[in-house]
């Protein structure tokens, strides 16, 4: 059984154990709050673009845009979107399981792929699957991407498809269903592709300049960068959620640690003084 002294120095390790990451659930609760705002915006803006595309395709053939092209898969583009830091819980593992599923498929059906990762944990991921080309590597905005930083990935994608190097873009990311919910999901990103949806009666009379044909040209690629920021901003959400449980898991685990130890140390304290007080009755009545 541990001494006293052995018991106290536990719990003080324990206390300032639970001290960080009651601190990095904090840090995690505030950064979330910002995250799931911006998220719930672009979601608003995600849904305008595509009634904007809803109604453009309505004035003309969108299938003759480049980037509408729908060919047979043969070679496949997976961008996969994890996080640069641990401490998050299930979130890159569960992540990452789905990134290899993807993988699994495209080897089963025959398809050709390139790899950009984004995050640390996905790098280092790719690093130990062999034959696996890694075209992209990108790190440190992963919890607060802004468009300047999805620029090369967005152009690497375009350009690509454009060049019929890639059939298809897809990204591999974490949707934010709730602050205990995301899911890990695969999206088409290239060919572009969108639902009809109802249109606002602002767009429903709105008269296209130049030509809705030239809207489009200029939209498209507009269109593809947004959706590529909601999927970012989605799992930038399910980061700092997924980081705040499993600090707030570790900070409740760490106090019923230190409520054991501390019920156990009485216990060895209380044991001492007995066998003290049993030692000096012994004592006294040997005296005797």
């Amino acid at each position: 059984m541990a001494s006293t002294q052995q018991l106290r120095q536990r719990i003080t390790s324990v206390k300032n154990t639970k001290q960080i990451t009651k601190a990095m659930e904090m840090v995690a609760a505030s950064k979330l709050r910002r995250a799931q705002e911006a998220a719930v915006a672009s979601r608003e803006f995600a849904k305008i673009a595509n009634e904007l595309l809803t109604r453009i395709r309505q004035l003309t053939d969108v299938n003759k845009h480049p980037l509408f092209a729908r060919r047979a898969i043969k070679n496949r583009l997976l961008i996969v979107v994890a996080s640069d830091r641990g401490l998050a819980g299930g979130y890159n593992a569960s992540l990452l399981k789905k990134f290899a599923a993807e993988l699994k498929k495209d080897t089963e059906a025959g398809i050709a792929h390139k790899i950009i990762t984004v995050g640390k944990k996905a790098t280092t991921f790719t690093a130990k699957v062999h034959n696996l080309e890694v075209i992209g590597a990108y790190h440190d905005f992963v919890d607060n991407p802004t468009a300047e930083d999805l620029r090369p990935i967005l152009l690497s994608a375009l350009d690509g498809f454009q060049k019929s190097e890639y059939d298809a873009v897809d990204i591999v990311y974490t949707d934010f269903i709730s602050s205990v919910n995301q899911v890990p999901r695969t999206a088409r990103l290239l060919p572009v592709a969108f639902e009809d949806v109802e249109l606002s009666s602002h767009l429903e009379d709105a008269v296209f300049e130049p030509t809705p044909k030239k809207v489009l040209e200029e939209v498209t690629e507009r269109f593809v960068e947004v959706t590529m920021m909601q999927y970012m901003l989605e799992s930038a959400a399910s980061e700092h959620s997924s980081r705040m449980l499993a600090m707030k898991n570790a900070t409740d685990n760490a106090g019923e640690i230190i409520d054991d130890l501390t019920l156990a140390m009485n216990s060895a304290r209380q044991a001492a003084i007995t066998q003290e007080l049993a030692e000096i009755t012994g004592g006294a009545e040997a005296i005797s």
